[in-house]
């Protein structure tokens, strides 16, 4: 009786820390709720499948039993081909003249020196897509003052070279432009348009407004239009949007683009250096033409100017200007684009010729990279032309413009500015 006592105990007490743990564990288990969410009825029944879905698992069943069966050949090689475009123009020394009618022949293509195979050639007959990006600020309006205009903005010395080119050179339905402002930021005035009317409305536009921030952020407004990014929303859109995403020349699919730059050369502040500039034109590979309006103020006014910036005015001084021409010169350089330094206001409708001259008469040439080449590398580009074809290059009678180098992209931006110079 006792031990019967003592197993009914030990019983009891095994029987309720079971019966406690069933509580325990139906009480920690998610509840369902009381009705079914929605429309949706509680314990639907599996649908059968359709004749489609039957279709689809049908294929998949036979796709992987065929990769299953496939027989593997280890003496096929995968090959991916990345294709380097440099655009060339070719133009005689001695009279400035622009080379056309050349022939895939008439050109080699050197890479480190080591000469490459051209595997793709187009003749200048493509259209063109153009950003102009100009200062708007109001250094503009000081530096344009120096044009002697006396009852207009000094402003409109950069506005005129857009009006022109855009009214002039752009030609429906195929060449498209966009028009970006900036001083302290960019803002895109109108996106890429084909429509005369939308270009003539970004220009009026700044023919009608005043500068507002005296800051050139010079190297963040090439960045952004070379690379895009978020911005204001395009003036002319009229969105109700306070920013949007701008998308970049570089990333263009385009036969013929290029970047015309309206501007004094200076810059403020900009969050972007002037060797961050730089490689980002080298891995661009978008030429860039400018036209820098501080060179006219300069030499009008130069005998005044102290050798630093004044501390009590922030006028530049001329050693600011002269940096200003060296940085337009190898910005313009390394792109492939061309420098043009405005002395007088009456040279601007030259330069824009000689502009859209280069642009219509560029040569592509294209070759394949068949060995790896590490990203973020600058491997240094030549183009020799033979004008006779004759056999030998014409070096000393026709300067070939492309752009010096060309950097793979990606690479750590620890590694920018290294490799070969």
């Amino acid at each position: 009786m006792k031990r019967f006592t003592k197993f009914s105990s030990v019983a009891l007490a095994a029987l309720f820390i079971l019966v406690a743990s069933i509580a325990s564990f139906a009480q920690s288990r998610p509840q369902r709720p009381d009705s079914a969410p929605g429309n949706e009825k509680r314990n639907q029944r599996p649908k059968p499948p359709t004749a489609e879905e039957l279709r689809k698992a049908e294929e998949a069943r036979k796709l992987e039993e065929e990769n299953k069966n496939a027989i593997i050949d280890p003496t096929v090689e995968k090959i991916s081909t990345n294709i380097v475009s440099v655009e060339v123009t070719v133009v005689n020394k001695k009279t400035g003249a622009i080379i056309t009618g050349l022939k895939k022949e008439n050109f080699a293509i050197f890479e480190d020196g080591k000469q490459q195979k051209i595997t793709g050639f187009n003749t200048p007959d493509s259209p063109i897509t153009v950003t102009v990006l100009v200062e708007f600020s109001k250094w503009s309006e000081v530096f344009g003052s120096a044009a002697g205009g006396i009852f207009e903005p000094g402003s409109y010395e950069v506005v005129k070279p857009v009006a022109l080119f855009v009214s002039r050179f752009i030609r429906p339905p195929n060449d498209y432009a966009s028009i970006v402002a900036f001083d302290i930021r960019p803002t895109p005035i109108t996106d890429f348009t084909n429509d005369p009317q939308r270009l003539r409305q970004a220009v009026d536009l700044l023919f009608r407004s005043t500068p507002a921030m005296r800051e050139n952020n010079l190297w963040d407004a090439l960045k952004f239009t070379l690379l895009g990014g978020t911005t204001d929303t395009v003036v002319l859109e009229n969105s109700k949007a306070k920013t949007a995403q701008y998308a970049g020349m570089a990333s263009l699919n385009s036969p013929r683009k290029a970047i015309i730059l309206v501007a004094s050369g200076i810059d403020t502040f900009s969050k972007t250096s002037y060797d961050q500039a730089r490689r980002i034109v080298q891995e661009a590979g978008v030429p860039v033409y400018i036209i820098s309006t501080g060179n006219l103020f300069f030499k009008r006014y130069e005998h005044l100017l102290g050798p630093m910036d004044d501390l009590a005015t922030g006028l530049p001084g001329r050693l600011t200007f002269l940096q200003a021409q060296n940085a337009m010169n190898t910005i313009a350089k390394e792109s492939g684009g061309m420098h043009f330094p405005m002395t007088f206001e009456g040279e601007i409708p030259d330069y824009l010729n000689s502009i859209n001259a280069l642009l219509r008469n560029q040569y592509s040439i294209a070759y394949d990279l068949n060995e790896p080449h590490t990203p973020g590398q600058k491997y240094k580009l030549q183009v020799k032309v033979d004008v006779n074809g004759d056999g030998i290059f014409d070096e000393k009678a026709y300067r070939v413009q492309a752009r010096p180098y060309y950097i793979p992209p990606g690479g750590d931006a620890k590694d920018k500015g290294k490799g070969k110079k």
